[in-house]
């Protein structure tokens, strides 16, 4: 099997709402060889789940929890936070953990618990699209140290230096999550650190949305990151032979403690 990273994602609803829960699981993965611990950012989710934790305060927690791993929300729905305060806190974050973040980000979706509307946010997947890129463009301008002059349509950032400065130069690496037959998404994900193809059903899924992005990267792949969530216990050597680079563990929300300490315990892919 070609090399291929493991990351326990953790979706913080009911018993993984607490921080300190999730910090003591990211504790127990990186002494189990684990690489990478990501989170979910949702705000609620459907019944019966009752509980939501958020998942900045909790990657603080782990940040603090852990020494080698990675870390990060997978994914953020950049759209419904302001820029220059995900500005401040992926770069307070990405400090913390030493240079540990990695940042995934998506237009969101208001099928979960329609967690967009009940906040009385944008609707529109368009809008929403648009609202993403600007905020990369703004969060790409403030990790440089350099001012930021911004003037877009829907935000302003009139000449604010954000310092400190993330560990990690040019900035943090930002991953784009998107349908794998949607062609947006991907060309976004092509001008970032790396893609998340959502909802795959089969490895040759992967290989032609790989196909895509090798080509819009003009071939430099040799830094990229390709990420899947697959189901524990599912051999993702396929998916590293379409070109994975990382196996991300997809468990159900509201997964009960002792089934995700199980998964922990079990071990990366691989072991």
């Amino acid at each position: 099997m070609k090399d291929i990273r493991s990351a326990l994602w953790l979706p913080l609803f009911d018993d993984l709402a607490d921080p300190r829960v999730v910090a003591q699981l990211a504790a127990e993965a990186e002494e189990a060889g684990w690489d990478a611990c990501f989170v979910w950012d949702h705000l609620a989710w459907r019944a019966p789940v009752q509980q939501a934790g958020d998942p900045w305060i909790t990657l603080a927690a782990v940040a603090h929890a852990t020494e080698r791993l990675r870390i990060g929300p997978m994914v953020s729905a950049l759209a419904r936070r302001r820029p220059a305060k995900v500005a401040r806190e992926t770069a307070a974050l990405d400090r913390l953990g030493d240079g540990r973040l990695t940042l995934g980000v998506g237009i969101g979706s208001d099928r979960f618990a329609g967690e967009l509307s009940k906040t009385g946010e944008e609707l529109d997947d368009r809008v929403r699209a648009r609202m993403l890129d600007e905020c990369l463009e703004i969060l790409a301008a403030a990790w440089s140290g350099e001012p930021v002059h911004h003037r877009g349509e829907h935000y302003t950032v009139d000449g604010m230096t954000f310092l400190p400065r993330p560990v990690q130069k040019p900035g943090v690496p930002v991953w784009a999550a998107g349908f794998p037959g949607n062609l947006r998404p991907i060309r976004r994900a092509a001008r970032l650190d790396g893609f998340f193809p959502v909802n795959l059903e089969h490895p040759d899924q992967l290989a032609e949305a790989v196909g895509i992005v090798t080509e819009l990267r003009e071939g430099d792949m040799s830094s990229y990151d390709i990420a899947v969530a697959l189901p524990p216990g599912t051999d993702p050597a396929p998916y590293a032979e379409a070109g994975a680079t990382w196996w991300l563990t997809d468990i159900d929300p509201g997964a009960p403690l002792d089934l995700v300490r199980g998964v922990v315990r079990d071990g990366p892919a691989g072991r």
